[in-house]
């Protein structure tokens, strides 16, 4: 059997228990309004019944005709009764004494219920009705009585209801809880359950999924690139370790001087992976956003030029004007210096950059007149430890990380990357980035 989930069941009572009190107090109040208004409404018949009775006798008094209709048997004593009393104060006629207060309660001798006491005045004469309240009695006793019965089984009636529609809509919470407590880290490829498109339960487990295969994606990727970056930094210690077992086991085997040379330029290797090991870590955890100030693109680009010219390599600047962007300074120069080592590697006798503004960004470009890159490689180009001349790129001291380094820092920038077809023959380089 499942585990009770704690949290739902307090969602469910927290839930029912503001429904049924919302509701019972809604109910009540209206039941109490819906009480005083019906007996309100008769009291006003009633009292309406009255005066018009007080002033047929009024005017029969004045008439002088009240003697005459003194035997009235429409009259019921039970429900209306009256009092008739003359302009020296005397009572004339009555069918039993009454007070003279206006639209006052009393209780007479013998009557169940009270009476409702209507006066009028009119030629010395002063005429009391008084008509009994057993109607609106019985009536509000008729009202009252399924109102106590029916509004507790409504309140019910409502949390039970309540209860369940709000266990239903958790139930999938809870189906997607207990999928989320079975995923692990070894566990990524897991989904949960996907109820109702339409619902927010629905867009929060899509969104879950979502989530799960970010972390399944960079999970992969994070144990690709370490068994790359293994098999990288294996390659440099294993080629150290080859040449000083050979000088330990035949001393003299080799010539003078290339243990230390073949230690140097493995070592320079190493630490040159290293280094690009730990800046593409720090792409990856937005490094580059950190140090922001306004960049000169152009200067980067011209003292890239400069450091490659050195080598004794010939580059075109023509087309480098006037670029500046804010961003990360340090990490834009090693943008422009992978690329063009990129490029010196694989010219053939040309390398060209360029720096302009163009639609709001600037654009730096890096051409070669070397093979170029087929245009079906042009985005695996980009990916981590990617060879597309494994022999030739090891030769040249290439890591593969070069333009992925490239592509995390111009994409941490707001900019891109692209491969194309240089007009020097090889491959062009274009990165743009934001102004």
């Amino acid at each position: 059997m499942a585990e009770r989930w704690p949290g739902a069941s307090s969602v469910r009572v927290r839930t029912t228990a503001a429904a049924v009190l919302v509701v019972a107090f809604a109910l009540t109040a209206g039941a109490f309004l819906l009480v005083a208004t019906v007996r309100e409404s008769l009291r006003d018949g009633l009292e309406s019944s009255a005066e018009q009775r007080a002033s047929d006798l009024i005017a029969q008094a004045s008439a002088g005709s009240l003697a005459a209709v003194e035997p009235d048997d429409d009259l019921d004593l039970d429900e209306q009764v009256w009092q008739v009393t003359g302009p020296d104060g005397a009572v004339v006629r009555s069918s039993v004494p009454l007070p003279t207060r206006s639209a006052d309660e009393v209780r007479l001798p013998g009557a169940d219920h009270p009476y409702l006491v209507v006066t009028d005045d009119d030629d010395g004469y002063r005429v009391s009705v008084a008509v009994s309240l057993e109607e609106v009695d019985d009536s509000t006793a008729a009202l009252v009585t399924p109102l106590l019965v029916g509004l507790p089984v409504l309140v019910l009636l409502v949390g039970g209801t309540t209860w369940v529609v709000v266990s239903r809509s958790l139930a999938p919470v809870e189906r997607i809880r207990r999928e989320v407590e079975e995923i692990t880290g070894e566990r990524l490829d897991r989904r949960v359950p996907e109820p109702r498109p339409g619902d927010e339960i629905g867009r929060l487990a899509r969104t879950m999924n979502r989530m799960l295969a970010r972390l399944q994606d960079s999970r992969d990727r994070q144990r690709e690139f370490v068994a790359d970056a293994s098999h990288e930094l294996r390659s440099p210690v294993a080629g150290i370790r080859q040449v000083a077992e050979v000088a330990q086991a035949h001393p003299g085997a080799l010539p003078e001087g290339e243990l230390a040379e073949t230690v140097l330029a493995e070592s320079a290797r190493l630490q040159r992976l290293v280094e690009q090991l730990l800046l593409l870590t720090r792409a990856d955890d937005g490094g580059a956003r950190q140090a922001r100030a306004d960049v000169d693109v152009d200067d980067l680009a011209l003292a890239e030029a400069r450091r490659v010219a050195r080598a004794g390599v010939a580059v075109d600047t023509a087309g480098v004007g006037a670029g500046r962007v804010r961003g990360d300074a340090a990490a834009l120069a090693q943008v422009v210096r992978n690329l063009a080592d990129n490029a010196v590697r694989h010219a053939t006798a040309a390398v060209a950059v360029g720096v302009r503004e163009t639609g709001g960004a600037v654009e730096l470009t890096v051409d070669d007149d070397g093979p170029g890159i087929p245009a079906d490689q042009r985005e695996r180009v980009f990916d981590r430890f990617v060879r597309l001349d494994e022999a030739r790129a090891r030769d040249a001291g290439g890591s593969g990380l070069g333009l992925a380094i490239v592509k995390e820092i111009v994409a941490a920038h707001g900019g891109t990357v692209a491969v194309s077809t240089s007009a020097l023959g090889g491959a062009r380089f274009t990165v743009r980035i934001p102004v």
